[in-house]
């Protein structure tokens, strides 16, 4: 049972990530923050009693040193694990992460930013390439209704049908990305709110199923890694998510994709995606048995708190949420590091 094995474990990986790549907070080194939420995720997860592979992780091309697509994690996967590790008793699971999801949040002092991960049985993550996703995300009650093939003032016409209120007072968030200026335009002709985001498109996703945090959509294209992420979240909160992959590097305008359109199709072929056109939903990329998400704040957002430091320790806030017992638990933590001075409640 993966949640009874890895729920406390899973939450102390993120935590322990939020907390080292805290300390880099408004220095204008968004690397170093990065580097330094993988080193401590890594840390963690060697102590863990399993034998995980990353199927998403720090970088496809960039021959990243930690948490690199296929590298093995957890205590079992030590060379003598056969002393200590019943075989018949592991489960093999399949693990996505984003140690710090939105360096440049964390590097200039802004909200939003996360440490996350999603873990499933062997096969149960879909192990997206470096590319990147077309990204519909909207509450549970919008789920199966809104269309990512469809328009944007469609799907706003139907998310106003479905949660009851006028297209006026639906927000949609989106990247603030030049690939984006005529969907943003669509969206406001529509009469609905904008709201722009520089980076960290997973929290946004999240948000648009809890209600509240005045989040009901979520519009464009975002990295694909993190799209799975996503969809593992809203696969167990029930919320809409559809995902499709973009290998035109003239549709994103960035020069992250190098490849040709032509290069990147025989890409896909090559890792047995033989529709690069194909909409995947939530089942699709999360499509394990047990899906667990786990995600601590690093910057304050709007799901959860950023780390917050005192004399001696630091207090964090987290979100573990699982398809096995249908919950969704924020986790409050004070870690003690030294001899604090005070623990303060609020």
């Amino acid at each position: 049972m993966l949640e009874s094995t890895l729920g406390l474990e899973i939450i102390e990986v993120v935590e322990q990530a939020a907390i080292a790549s805290s300390h880099w907070m408004g220095k204008g080194e968004k690397n170093t923050a990065d580097e330094v939420a993988v080193e401590a995720m890594r840390e963690r997860m060697n102590k863990i009693h399993m034998r995980g592979r990353i199927v998403i992780g720090e970088g496809e091309r960039d021959e990243a040193p930690m948490l690199y697509i296929g590298e093995e994690v957890g205590i079992c996967t030590r060379e003598d694990a056969k002393d200590f590790c019943n075989p018949d008793e592991l489960v093999e699971i399949d693990i996505a992460v984003d140690p710090c999801e939105g360096t440049n949040l964390v590097a200039y002092g802004q909200p939003g930013s996360m440490a996350v991960l999603a873990i499933s049985e062997k096969g149960g993550l879909f192990a997206a390439p470096d590319f990147y996703m077309k990204k519909l995300a909207a509450p549970a009650a919008a789920a199966g209704h809104v269309d990512i093939n469809k328009s944007a003032t469609e799907n706003l016409k139907i998310l106003s049908e479905c949660l009851n209120r006028s297209v006026e007072e639906l927000v949609v968030v989106v990247m603030d990305r030049p690939r984006h200026k005529e969907l943003i335009q669509e969206i406001r002709k529509a009469g609905a709110r904008v709201r722009l985001i520089s980076d960290g498109d997973v929290s946004a996703a999240i948000s648009c199923a809890f209600a509240g945090t005045n989040i009901h959509c979520l519009m464009g294209i975002g990295a694909a890694p993190e799209g799975v992420i996503s969809a593992a979240a809203m696969r167990c909160l029930g919320g809409h998510f559809q995902g499709q992959l973009i290998y035109d590097p003239e549709v994103v305008k960035t020069g992250l994709i190098g490849e040709s359109r032509e290069g990147n199709i025989a890409r896909l072929k090559e890792m047995a995606i033989n529709d690069p056109d194909k909409v995947y939903n939530a089942d699709e990329l999360a499509s394990g048995d047990t899906v667990l998400f786990a995600a601590c704040g690093i910057t304050p957002g709007t799901l959860m708190e950023g780390v917050r430091f005192f004399h001696g320790g630091a207090r964090t806030q987290s979100l573990v949420i699982s398809t096995q017992s249908k919950t969704a638990r924020f986790v409050d933590t004070i870690h003690l590091f030294d001899n604090p001075k005070n623990l303060q409640l609020r």
